[in-house]
């Protein structure tokens, strides 16, 4: 067994490090005992194969116990930080969306940046940065500082990750160049000759880059294996004169992601035209398809594509529905006990209307999926109808509406009703006889769920009547409303306690005299999230069972304002106080739920109405 050395710091050594080193400086630094170490010594050698793995890989692989933090475990991340201090180098947990794949991978070759275990993760004029996974060999750095005439800085990162990203960033971008070669060669592109939209949408029909061309098939596989990754509820690619923007909709805010040749996003739009079995010819029209493919975990994701002609080429939206994301528990939506016992109150009874309501993007969908998924037993028949059908399940008979067939929503109920359901699910109520259908439903004995698009609860009763509902009708058959919004929640690797301002805590709880509570959380950031603070979202709910007090309210003159205060008195929560809830419990903060609350003018002019 070799001597540990009596420094504790690896500082002044050259070259590329060992594994009898770090386990020596580990042992002084008193993260590991010397028994451990040479186990671990003894076993690198008995398996030694002809691939050199890094230490930081050989020791995070057998999972040492951390004698200086004990609750944190000596994992590959972790050691790179420790490895990070000890060369005194920043530390850095390589983020691709933060990176311009595009600049970084002009600055060194791929076989230059392999060679020295090296990956550039900034660029500019001045200086350029790299992170590497040997911070004692920096021989490469000043070579490269004086071949680019640029300043290089080094970061140390995860070697797991430089060895990733190498493969990926080069690999995406000399598919991006081959694409765009191949396209040059079939008789170039010239952005100056766009003109305008009639001259655009000629220059669509020649000289493409195959759609089944390998690169491009490489492109789209990345790019979708990469949504999955980062959590995306949305792709986007949106066509620009100069470049094509690929951007990513993550816990609710868009982040920039990549940007594509004209050429190549043309390809990849017909790629995934292809694959979502659209008309590849038509680019002139908006068209929905969908596709089903795998998560790098295995799971099946579904996707649904929908194409928009615009100045440059059709942008397209992938919006992606991840069945462990879409179908959740009740107690994952967000409910309080008191929201989960009045829900379940209101979708647990064998017939009725229960309606759930909020603007697009507020999580309606995940609501009624995952309460379906709840009620579907094998002794009940779940029908819906939908437009489109955003996630198939297995549980459930699933009817897309057809509007060129005259298959529309009241069509759709009126056939379900012949299909013997038990529980029906209208993906929306947008005319009176959608409505019609759906009364008439309940009053032949069964459970109807459906959506509105509505402010808030007791909107929803006028927006019925509004439609030509009578309103008699309302009254034997809505059993409650629902009106929900999505806010992020704190990430909870970095969120810090602190003191709740007065005056933003009066700001949300409007008219209700509810006392500032004593602790809450702010966002801080850190590599979990991001730095963005947030991780995930969550419901806010305002539940309005309608009692009988509220259904005598329900007349052909109705005062909404006379129904909201008669709401409130029977136990209904406002929007509002569902967040000032979830801000209480640490969940979010008072200006994240600001943003998506109904302004406090639009409820007083309702109040005043």
């Amino acid at each position: 067994m070799a001597t540990a050395p009596q420094s504790t710091s690896l500082l002044g050594r050259r070259g590329r490090l060992s594994l009898d080193e770090m386990l020596a400086a580990l042992v002084v630094t008193g993260h590991v005992a010397a028994e451990d170490a040479k186990n671990v010594r003894m076993g690198s050698r008995a398996g030694r194969s002809t691939v050199e793995l890094h230490p930081i890989i050989v020791i995070a692989n057998a999972k040492l116990p951390n004698l200086r933090e004990p609750g944190r475990p000596l994992s590959a991340e972790a050691l790179t930080e420790w490895l990070a201090g000890q060369a005194e180098l920043p530390y850095m947990k390589i983020d691709p969306m933060k990176i311009n794949v595009a600049a970084v991978t002009q600055v060194v070759s791929n076989a230059y940046a392999v060679r020295h275990k090296i990956l550039p993760v900034a660029a500019s004029l001045g200086e350029v940065t790299f992170a590497t996974c040997e911070p004692f060999d920096a021989t490469w750095a000043t070579d490269l500082s004086h071949m680019l005439r640029r300043d290089v800085h080094r970061v140390v990162a995860n070697p797991l990750d430089i060895n990733r990203y190498l493969q990926e960033f080069y690999g995406v971008q000399r598919s991006i160049q081959m694409a765009q070669d191949a396209k040059n060669a079939a008789g170039g592109y010239d952005s100056s000759s766009i003109l305008n939209f009639e001259q655009l949408v000629e220059l669509g029909k020649s000289g493409e880059v195959g759609a089944d061309d390998r690169h491009v098939v490489h492109i789209v596989d990345w790019l979708l294996q990469y949504a999955f990754e980062q959590r995306a509820s949305d792709i986007h690619l949106e066509p620009r004169r100069d470049a094509g923007k690929m951007r990513f909709r993550i816990d609710g805010v868009m982040h920039k992601v990549f940007e594509l040749p004209p050429p190549v996003m043309t390809a990849v739009t017909s790629r995934i035209k292809i694959l979502s079995r659209l008309d590849v010819a038509e680019k002139r029209r908006p068209q929905d398809g969908r596709i089903k493919t795998r998560s790098a975990a295995g799971r099946e994701v579904e996707l649904r594509i929908s194409t928009m002609p615009t100045a440059f080429g059709e942008k397209v939206v992938m919006r992606i529905f991840d069945p462990d994301i879409v179908a959740k528990d009740f107690s994952q939506l967000g409910f309080s006990t008191t929201e989960d016992a009045i829900w379940r109150g209101m979708v647990e009874r064998p017939h009725g209307i229960v309606l759930v309501t909020g603007p697009t993007g507020s999580g309606k969908t995940t609501t009624l999926y995952s309460t379906l998924k709840h009620l579907a037993t094998p002794a009940i028949n779940v029908c819906t109808v939908e437009d489109p059908i955003e996630m198939v399940s297995p549980e459930f008979n699933q009817m897309q509406v057809q509007t060129s067939i005259d298959l529309d929503f009241a069509a759709g109920v009126r056939t379900l009703l012949r299909q013997d359901p038990d529980i029906i699910m209208v993906g929306e109520i947008r005319d009176l006889e959608t409505a019609q259908m759906a009364v008439q439903a309940s009053l032949t004995g069964h459970l109807v769920l459906s959506t509105l698009h509505t402010n808030d609860a007791p909107s929803a009763v006028t927006r019925l009547l509004d439609l030509g509902v009578p309103h008699y009708l309302i009254q034997s058959t809505l059993t409650g409303v629902v009106a929900q919004r999505l806010v992020r929640t704190l990430c909870p690797h970095c969120k810090q306690p602190t003191a709740q301002d007065p005056h933003e805590w009066i700001a949300l709880t409007h008219g209700w005299d509810l006392p500032v509570p004593e602790k809450v959380f702010k966002p801080l950031g850190c590599l979990e999230c991001r730095h963005t603070g947030f991780m995930g979202r969550t419901g806010v709910y305002e539940m309005m069972p309608l009692s009988t007090r509220l259904r005598g309210l329900i007349t052909p003159q109705l005062d909404l304002a006379s129904l909201g205060v008669a709401a409130s008195q029977a136990g209904m929560q406002p929007l509002r106080i569902s967040a000032a809830a979830q801000v209480a419990r640490g969940v979010t903060t008072v200006q994240e739920v600001l943003t998506v609350l109904p302004p406090i003018e639009t409820e007083s002019d309702e109040t005043a109405a």
